[in-house]
């Protein structure tokens, strides 16, 4: 498998990529999810461009984080933690993920075989219920936690999903995959903890943050353009 740019806490390490199979389902990927997600200000460009690792296609308008329980998926349910930065071109809102963990071995291949998303492995505690507002989820890598403890704040709106998904590829050139969807979404309060031997904690930063629930999230994400 080709190394991928990133953060470091999306390393995959030679003992982990030596156990995964070989191919994952070919996108578009149809996905079924709820999730906690938080919104923060960009710090530095010199601490985005130590924790995004190649991953910084131009000065973002904001930082998210999110951590996601699937239902569904192409490859089935599993768990993914990310932080991506977000901004505007002038085809719409656009994301670039830096960092992204999962528990799954096909998600992990086929997020970095159809959209160069620089997936490495993770453990998770707290689950679905936590997505859905019950309780703290956590993500633990290599090194690094990732807690997020979501408070709703107000009654859940209907919302749309579009965007685009911008990553660099191993040849250097930059691609774009569209993502649409809907969800139901609870603005809330969320409390964050991050915790690296990297830099992870100097862009995805911790503290309270704005942010959502989404609840009964579906979404698709399409091939990248190229």
């Amino acid at each position: 498998m080709q190394p991928l740019g990133g953060a470091p806490e999306s390393a995959l390490d030679g003992p982990a990529a030596a156990g995964l199979p070989a191919t994952a389902p070919a996108a578009p990927w149809t996905c079924r999810c709820d999730a906690i997600v938080w919104f923060a200000r960009p710090p530095s460009t010199r601490r985005l461009a130590a924790g995004a690792g190649g991953q910084l296609p131009g000065r973002p308008l904001l930082v998210a984080g999110a951590l996601i329980s699937y239902a569904d998926s192409p490859v089935g349910p599993y768990h993914e933690v990310l932080g991506l930065l977000a901004g505007f071109d002038r085809r719409g809102p656009v994301a670039t993920v830096p960092f992204i963990a999962v528990d799954s071995a096909a998600s992990l291949v086929g997020g970095r075989q159809n959209w160069a998303l620089p997936k490495a492995f993770a453990h998770f505690h707290g689950g679905s219920m936590a997505a859905a507002g019950g309780g703290p989820m956590t993500a633990a890598g290599a090194g690094w936690t990732v807690t997020a403890t979501a408070t709703a704040g107000g009654p859940a709106v209907p919302v749309r999903l579009a965007g685009r998904l911008r990553q660099r590829w191993p040849d250097g050139g930059w691609r774009s995959a569209g993502l649409a969807g809907r969800a139901r979404a609870h603005p809330a309060l969320v409390r964050v903890t991050v915790a690296s031997a990297g830099p992870l904690a100097g862009w995805l930063r911790p503290g309270r943050h704005p942010g959502m629930l989404l609840r009964q999230a579906e979404f698709s994400l399409a091939a990248p353009d190229g």
